[in-house]
């Protein structure tokens, strides 16, 4: 059984897509890679930003809720996610970049023997950027040539993805038995102290493909909303292995949603123990099967089974432009 390489995406609620598209371009200096729509929700958008090409392992995607309640944190979550940039140096860019937005306090610190900064979105989403200096592998981004902030700043792709459950044996279970991870480690909570969060990894290893898995017993059941992450995709590189895990995942006992045809890639989703939303994608066919590299992300467009019902579903969207002028 070949393992899974990596993470390929998360995907988050918005409870505006217009300031979305701003922090996350402007701020963040991420390209809009794909202006689309929740395909079981066709109302609401999903909205991808990536590197320039839009490649796997880089993608952090949102569908909107308007007027969603802000996330109540706890367990059963996904509690934080990652962004990888090159050195400590980025991050001291990044560090003064975001003094005076909604990102909290800004401060350095080390996390498994690499420079992290954590903060937030202007929603509230925790993220910590993580200095990916000494480590080559991984999926690393093609800074879009659009982008404000400067090539050797910009984010490379994504980091790990931080699990907080009630009782983590389960979850590990799920994730070491089942999808093939690995347990390298751990390192102490910088809020309670305690040295509880176990890290593993799965393919070549490294941030671009680590679960960090955080036992709390002092939180309630997460209350999802705006600057919350519904689930984390991991990489499947062929259609063929996707088929392999398919039947690996459902010998296991986890009942999944069936083999998906999203277009841009192949899904599946399923909840491991505590109720995490677990998804593995195919790295094919990408973003660029219906858009050329230079237009990604400037207008709407809708998979082939969609396009039919274009005009109903652009009188529910709220109109915003993201075309390059």
């Amino acid at each position: 059984m070949e393992p899974l390489t990596g993470i390929h995406h998360v995907s988050m609620f918005t409870a505006n897509p217009r300031e979305n598209y701003e922090f996350y371009t402007k701020t963040m200096g991420m390209r809009l890679v794909k202006k689309t729509v929740n395909q079981d929700r066709t109302s609401s958008y999903h909205l991808f930003y990536g590197d320039h090409r839009g490649a796997p392992g880089t993608q952090v995607t949102f569908f909107d809720i308007p007027r969603a309640a802000r996330t109540h944190r706890g367990v059963s979550s996904i509690s934080k996610i990652g962004l990888r940039v090159s050195n400590p140096r980025a991050l001291e860019y990044w560090r003064d970049r975001l003094q005076g937005t909604s990102a909290g306090h800004l401060e350095i610190a080390a996390q498994m023997g690499r420079d992290v900064l954590d903060y937030e979105d202007f929603e509230g989403l925790p993220i910590v950027m993580v200095s990916d200096e000494g480590y080559a592998g991984g999926a690393s981004g093609t800074p879009c040539d659009r982008s404000v902030v400067p090539p050797e700043f910009s984010i490379r792709g994504l980091g790990p993805v931080t699990f907080t459950v009630r009782d983590a044996d389960p979850t590990l279970r799920t994730l070491i038995d089942v999808l093939g991870f690995r347990e390298i480690g751990h390192y102490a909570s910088r809020v309670t102290g305690q040295p509880d969060i176990r890290v593993l990894e799965t393919g070549d290893g490294g941030t671009a493909a680590q679960v960090h898995v955080e036992e709390r017993h002092d939180l309630e059941q997460q209350k999802l909303g705006r600057g919350g992450v519904h689930h984390v995709a991991f990489r499947v590189p062929t259609n063929e292995q996707y088929l392999a895990w398919y039947e690996r995942v459902e010998a296991a006992g986890l009942k999944t949603t069936g083999l998906i045809d999203r277009y841009y890639f192949r899904s599946m989703y399923f909840r491991e123990p505590s109720g995490i939303m677990i998804e593995l994608a195919t790295d094919g066919p990408g973003l660029t099967v219906d858009e050329t590299l230079e237009t990604l992300g400037e207008n709407l467009v809708l998979p082939p089974f969609l396009e039919g019902q274009r005009a109903s579903i652009e009188a529910k969207l709220p109109p915003f432009n993201t075309s390059i002028s």
